[in-house]
């Protein structure tokens, strides 16, 4: 979760895709904060790919993080949240941002900077062409052909349809990529390329010098060059070109007529005939203030230019200005971009040839001076300055010009207000924010959100015992959607531990002060994301407390109902019981390392998706197949947690160290000493384990003692069961689920947990 703030939020900055003009500004914003304003980044790619590396990442010259700028530290930079989604549409209106899910998102202030795509617009292509664009997909897409490739005894036929610097270069680098397999020992025939494309020229929009070097190059490798020849069909394993002649062909990337998403003129926004955003020269919407777009998917009224990276990255600064001037309502200034400027394209291979005006250059020195360029601006995001923390703050100028009057006032009264009761969030935010929720209704919910009380009442089934749990803790992850679902699946574990079934559930929510508009935003988010995980687990939300406070902090108190004799506890683990994980860990060291910025976005991004799968089913399953006792992975960490269950139980167990689940990214978090605030009190647990040394030297030591948030289950199920039941985990979802441990006899030792290798148990 980005840092607190002592400024409520007075303003809401959100930007809509991780472009190369966006990650400048948010680096731009770290630089210099704004103090009120609330950055939100929503992006489909949590790596935002660095158009100017792919070639080279595609022929092997680039690992992925050398050519993907990592969203996730930058924003913590900037002190933005971060949204791992896709927008699908602005409610012009509403001021809102639509995303594919989870709920809209408000603003104040919005930019687009989402890119384009090859418009696959010719019969056939859709189904059979791979687009250059979006890069992730590609990436993956040439993975699978390598693959194809080393497998095949047949000669594979690649086409790139489009001969600007995009599929030339595509073409090349994919050739010596090839090339590179074949002399490490890969046996396969040479494939065959073919680079169609309806100009006269290779490199239409560069200088004659450049076009014909790179003809020179293509007919040097071998590429078949098909000019003034448009591609009118694509079909399985052939291409037509105009004139009914047929290429055949078993791989084609389309990279030409590039189009943007449809959804910016849906949405009402003024659009060009390829769709992208018109702006003025402020980079501000022609058709709606407060709108900007840049790069790409912006098209600049008055100064039309070519789709090229390169102006992108000149587009950052003073998307950045007016951006800030936006906020503050004062005018926009207007930017002039440059006419003419330097293009370096590789030839696969450490070779490029630059141009620029009538000039052209190439050799080996270009491609050296273009990974200098290259590697210069990616240092500028994957090695970010460290910046002072503590709260940001904003004196009466500043709230004066970035909210109207009434915001102001509202925020000084606010300044004021008591503690205990009189810390309340109004009664009518919270009316509003559930009128528009669809909590679960029950039955046997006697006295609830239908009719709200001093207290809720429900019914007790006869012959049921009930279950109670409790937790809270403050926000672990930007997006408050998330963190309601992730608080809601927490909480629940307790329950589905002891084998309950949810029923009710109380919210306790602490939310930083603002403004009566910016919190009930948050809590809409927050509830949404509660009531959509309490709502799936069938239990209602009937009720709690809501406060302000310094930092947001959700819980709930959630309550189920059981038979007695099919209670799981702690206790009642069997000598020969073999244990079952059913999540992996390390949580706590990755978002440890989350807040200092060296944690990767997609390591957060699977931690994140692993506490956002319920145990509900993992709880029927292990007890389908007898298990003799249960818990939840939490706070104590997998050896805390195991430690409780052999002290209920009366007996030993044996862990397997290299048979617990560990989450990417976890292990090298872990090696570098980031590790959770909570570390150092589970670390005394040592104790309980017999010859601690021997596992203490194993580098991945530390991880049985990761506090987990919305951890899995650690259960005891008889050994004639274990492999079915971890099989059926495995089917359900639960593909981390592993056999880490074996119930053994007490013993005279004081230590109960022996660690050991997988092969012992």
């Amino acid at each position: 979760m980005t840092g607190t703030s002592a400024v409520p939020v007075l303003k809401d900055l959100v930007l809509v895709g991780g472009g190369h003009s966006h990650v400048i500004a948010l680096r731009r914003f770290g630089m210099r904060p704004m103090p009120g304003v609330r950055i939100t980044v929503i992006a489909r790619d949590l790596h935002a790919p660095y158009s100017g590396m792919l070639p080279g990442l595609i022929a092997g010259h680039y690992d992925f993080d050398e050519a993907h700028i990592d969203l996730g530290p930058l924003a913590r930079f900037a002190g933005a949240r971060l949204f791992h989604d896709t927008a699908t549409g602005l409610d012009l209106a509403g001021r809102r941002v639509l995303c594919r899910g989870r709920p809209p998102v408000p603003y104040d202030v919005v930019s687009i900077d989402i890119g384009i795509t090859p418009a696959l617009d010719v019969a056939g292509a859709a189904d059979h062409a791979v687009p250059v664009k979006p890069i992730g997909s590609l990436v993956a897409r040439w993975e699978q052909l390598q693959a194809r490739v080393r497998a095949s005894p047949a000669r594979l036929r690649l086409a790139v349809v489009g001969a600007g610097a995009a599929g030339v270069e595509l073409t090349l680098a994919v050739r010596h990529a090839l090339g590179r397999l074949a002399a490490a020992g890969a046996r396969f025939p040479d494939p065959a390329f073919h680079l169609f494309s309806a100009a006269d020229h290779v490199l239409p929009t560069h200088n004659p010098g450049a076009r014909a070097r790179f003809a020179r190059v293509l007919r040097e490798r071998g590429v078949s060059v098909h000019l003034g020849r448009r591609v009118i069909r694509v079909e399985a394993g052939r291409v037509v070109i105009e004139g009914g002649e047929a290429v055949d062909v078993d791989e084609v990337i389309w990279a030409t007529g590039a189009a943007a998403p449809r959804w910016p003129g849906e949405s009402g926004l003024d659009v060009d005939e390829l769709g992208c955003i018109r702006v003025a020269p402020t980079l501000e919407a022609t058709s709606h203030p407060g709108v900007f777009a840049a790069g790409d998917v912006a098209a600049v009224v008055g100064h039309p230019r070519e789709k090229a990276g390169v102006f992108a990255v000149r587009q950052g600064r003073p998307l950045e200005a007016n951006l800030r001037r936006a906020l503050r309502g004062e005018p926009a200034r207007p930017f002039r971009p440059q006419r003419r400027f330097l293009s370096l394209v590789s030839t696969g291979d450490r070779y490029a040839v630059a141009s620029r005006g009538r000039w052209s250059w190439e050799g080996a020195w270009v491609w050296r001076w273009k990974d200098r360029i290259d590697r210069r601006f990616m240092n500028r995001f994957n090695r970010l300055p460290e910046m002072e923390t503590g709260a940001r703050r904003a004196d009466d100028a500043d709230l004066r010009r970035l909210a109207p009057p009434e915001v102001v006032r509202e925020l000084s009264v606010a300044a004021m207000r008591c503690g205990g009761c009189g810390s309340k969030v109004g009664a009518t935010v919270l009316d509003r924010v559930l009128a528009r929720l669809a909590p679960l209704r029950r039955d046997d919910v006697v006295v609830g959100l239908d009719a709200p009380d001093d207290a809720a009442v429900e019914e007790i089934p006869p012959g049921k015992v009930v279950v109670q749990t409790v937790d809270a803790f403050r926000a672990l992850v930007d997006d408050p959607y998330l963190f309601g679902r992730i608080t809601v699946n927490h909480c629940l574990s307790d329950l589905y531990a002891m084998g309950a079934e949810p029923r009710s559930a109380l919210a306790i929510v602490t939310v930083p002060h603002g403004s009566e508009a910016k919190t009930e935003a948050l809590l809409d988010d927050l509830l949404a994301g509660a009531v959509a995980e309490l709502n799936a687990a069938g239990a209602a939300l009937v009720g709690g407390h809501t406060t302000e406070g310094a930092e947001l902090t959700l819980g709930f108190s959630v309550s189920g109902v059981a038979e007695r004799q099919a209670l799981l506890r702690k206790g009642g683990m069997r000598p020969g019981d073999r244990l079952l994980l059913t999540k992996p860990v390390g949580t706590g060291t990755l978002f440890a390392a989350d807040m200092r910025r060296r944690a990767k976005a997609r390591w957060i991004d699977g931690a994140i998706r692993t506490m956002l799968q319920t145990n509900r089913e993992a709880s029927e399953t292990v007890r389908r197949h007898a298990a003799t006792a249960c818990t939840d992975v939490t706070g104590f960490g997998v050896l805390g947690h195991l430690v409780e269950m052999t002290k209920a139980s009366g007996v030993d167990a044996r862990l397997a160290l290299d048979a617990i689940p560990i989450l990417d990214g976890a292990r090298e978090t872990v090696a570098a000493g980031l590790l959770s605030s909570l570390q150092p009190h589970n670390v005394r647990l040592r104790r309980a384990v017999a010859n601690v040394e021997p596992a203490a030297s194993d580098p991945r030591f530390p991880i049985v003692f990761d506090p987990q948030t919305a951890g899995g289950l650690l259960a005891s199920v008889p050994h004639e069961a274990a492999e079915a039941c971890l099989a059926e985990l495995r089917a359900l979802g639960y593909r981390h689920a592993a056999m880490v441990g074996v119930v053994e006899p007490r013993s005279e030792r004081d230590a109960p947990i022996r660690i050991c290798r997988l092969e012992r148990i």
